[in-house]
């Protein structure tokens, strides 16, 4: 088969994530997916900006009394940053160095898990500090949800990154898994785009009023 073809980086094809028909297919399987998933959020941001101001008293906390703008940004940064060296692992997947495609690829990772910790930060301190959760207003049950799905998004990018790292340690790279490689950093890039909105939609606008 030509995915278990023993390759140079001369022999390599300059597309190796679309170089076969099983790939091709992930790829009309992945833009339809991603379809769905674009509905999804549009759905829960159209939500976030009907319920924003619902909140009940003065005694709950709104949106600008919560948001911080420098852990926001560091958040922004570790998974743009995560976006960039994903491309870096995908530019040596295509010129077929697999041992340098896994060092970017671990980073992002790194930069990803870094995220994660930051919004865990960030919702045990609205937790402690506010007594703001899910329950507290229609616009606590707004943000959890968006912000909270789009953290779930993160973990499942993490998780796919991580077990293709593991199972093709020793494999390498071939045309089989190539386009497994290929389809997981354009999740990523999804995830990535999706936390710009939300930078913008909720806190930014939130931070203003």
């Amino acid at each position: 088969m030509a995915a278990e073809q023993k390759f140079t980086q001369q022999t390599w094809p300059e597309s190796p994530e679309q170089a076969t028909l099983e790939g091709k297919n992930k790829f009309l399987g992945f833009w339809l997916f991603l379809g769905g998933e674009t509905v999804l959020f549009a759905s829960l941001f159209a939500t976030y900006l009907a319920l924003k101001d619902s909140v009940p008293s003065d005694s709950h906390a709104k949106a600008t009394d919560l948001f911080e703008l420098p852990l926001v940004f560091l958040m922004t940064m570790l998974l743009l940053t995560s976006s960039l060296t994903s491309v870096f692992a995908m530019y040596h997947m295509k010129n077929y160095n697999f041992k340098k495609m896994q060092t970017w690829l671990f980073i992002t990772v790194a930069l990803g898990l870094g995220f994660l910790g930051c919004e865990i930060y960030e919702f045990n301190h609205y937790y402690h500090e506010y007594k703001h959760t899910f329950t507290s207003s229609a616009f606590g049950s707004a943000f959890y949800t968006l912000v909270g799905f789009h953290g779930g998004h993160v973990v499942f990018g993490l998780s796919w990154i991580i077990a293709l790292m593991i199972r093709n340690a020793r494999r390498g790279l071939n045309l089989y898994n190539a386009p497994k490689f290929y389809l997981a950093s354009l999740y990523w890039h999804f995830i990535d785009v999706v936390w710009v909105f939300i930078f913008t939609v909720v806190y930014l606008m939130g931070m203003v009023g």
